[in-house]
């Protein structure tokens, strides 16, 4: 797709005074990340990186990303109420993934004691994000393809709804007052505060706090104020704290309900806790705790272990999405049209044949691991090595293979800290938001809150804003 913007980025002269206008704007619309000098300091911010101008998504697809949400938050449900699908699907990564395996250990012993004492939380939340790529099809045409769903510390939500006035701003500097008008607007963190307040609102204690398990360092926080503000202009109180201060400072009364600095939470939200280097021994107890208790978890851990890459690969097989979601054919048809192909690598034929087609064509897969947070994924010679490495090994079970989806690139401006603005080729990820809540068996909220647009450049294989190569963006629907 060519864009609207192509002339404006030969002009050196015009890019840079557009930059520093948007750069400007940026910073008083609130984008902003902590430096990676000073990450537990707001003394010192800059603005997140972010996209000169927006870029174009073909409406078609924006609408079919929307219109397959609330599927998605169905099926995650589903398959986290659905403790035999997750240990059967889960049975090999968890022999050779510690992280998976000690999520897992915490999930089977809160069934166990959920099931001689009847389950403590009745108050579910889920607020994710599903990601898509653009993948050209052979007549040219892009086609929606999931790359993942995080349904874990789903991030950039408060960022996301403050840079459709920045490239505004971009766009009406340049006179195109009606291209202005198109872009999107969009405020995913009232939503995800929406289902925060849903379930602290269902968990029924007018004093009650929600508790946000944050990170030590958290260079994004201010895409997280952005939730606490908008429970706090509900009267509903955020205290953060980390896992260290839950160890020392968290416990459950006899009924189980949970209390930090003596005061009572309704809602637990995890904005830590999704990769290894996460935990300490002291962390996982942590974990435990808040897991047992009778707050609401977002998410809880079977929620968790729904969002790895080894339920998605199984979701993909055959006869998945109808057991799941048994009596909804139209449902199981949208989730369906958006799954890339994804491989099994468990010791067996199926993975062996998986691996050797990837060696004999690596152009087209990628190797997973079941990792989050971005910075992970193989491709190419690394994967080829990977793969020759793992062949013979069990430890292939803790990896999947995935189809690589090659979107069309198109030119665009990134703009980061402390780099000249420049002009490359980019590719977009394109998330959606959604929230849910269910009490006991029932769903009293299923919606999507909004979107995210992320750009990179095609130099960067994989990662995300915050992991430092892919910048905010907006879509221009065409």
């Amino acid at each position: 797709m060519a864009t609207n913007w192509g002339s404006l980025l030969q002009d050196k002269q015009q890019l840079e005074e557009l930059a520093r206008q948007a750069v400007d704007r940026a910073l008083a619309e609130g984008v902003l990340l902590r430096t990676s000098q000073e990450p537990t300091s707001s003394e010192v911010v800059s603005y997140a990186p972010f996209t000169l101008f927006p870029s174009l998504v073909p409406s078609a697809l924006l609408e079919q990303a929307y219109a397959v949400q609330m599927d998605f938050n169905l099926l995650v449900d589903a398959v986290s109420q659905n403790a035999a699908f997750l240990e059967q699907t889960l049975s090999s990564t968890i022999k050779q993934d510690d992280f998976t395996a000690r999520l897992f250990d915490i999930h089977k012993q809160v069934l166990k004691e959920g099931i001689a004492q009847f389950s403590p939380q009745t108050v579910f939340l889920g607020l994710n994000r599903s990601d898509y790529m653009f993948q050209r099809s052979a007549d040219g045409s892009p086609a929606l393809k999931q790359i993942e769903i995080n349904t874990i510390s789903a991030s950039f939500g408060g960022l996301a709804s403050r840079t459709p006035a920045v490239h505004r701003h971009v766009l009406s500097v340049l006179s195109k007052t009606k291209e202005a008008g198109k872009i999107l607007s969009n405020n995913p963190s009232k939503g995800l505060a929406l289902g925060i307040a849903k379930a602290w609102e269902l968990y029924g204690s007018p004093n009650a706090l929600v508790l946000l398990i944050a990170q030590e360092k958290e260079r994004n926080i201010f895409d997280q104020r952005a939730i606490e503000n908008e429970l706090l202009a509900r009267n509903i109180h955020v205290i953060r704290r980390t896992f260290e201060d839950i160890s020392e400072k968290g416990s459950l009364d006899q009924d189980r309900r949970l209390f930090v600095d003596g005061q009572e939470i309704a809602v637990v939200y995890f904005r830590d806790g999704y990769m290894p280097r996460q935990y300490s021994l002291q962390n996982w107890e942590a974990r435990l705790l808040l897991e047992r208790s009778h707050a609401a978890k977002c998410p809880d851990i079977a929620t968790q272990l729904a969002g790895t890459k080894k339920v998605q690969q199984e979701l993909s097989r055959p006869g998945m999405l109808e057991m799941l979601l048994p009596g909804q054919p139209e449902a199981v048809a949208r989730l369906r049209a958006t799954f890339a192909g994804l491989y099994s690598l468990d010791v067996g034929e199926e993975g062996d044949q998986a691996i050797a087609e990837a060696l004999a064509a690596p152009s087209r897969f990628v190797l997973k691991p079941q990792r989050e947070g971005g910075g992970n994924n193989l491709y190419g010679e690394e994967m080829v090595q990977a793969l020759k490495q793992l062949k013979d090994s069990e430890e292939r079970a803790s990896y999947i293979l995935m189809e690589k989806i090659e979107p069309e690139p198109f030119e665009n401006c990134l703009l980061r800290p402390g780099s000249p603005a420049r002009v490359v080729q980019c590719i977009s990820e394109l998330g959606i938001f959604g929230v849910y809540v269910r009490q006991e068996k029932t769903l009293v909220m299923n919606k999507h809150v909004g979107h995210l647009l992320r750009t990179k450049a095609i130099e960067h294989a994989d990662g995300g804003v915050a992991a430092g190569v892919a910048v905010l963006d907006n879509p221009y629907p065409v």
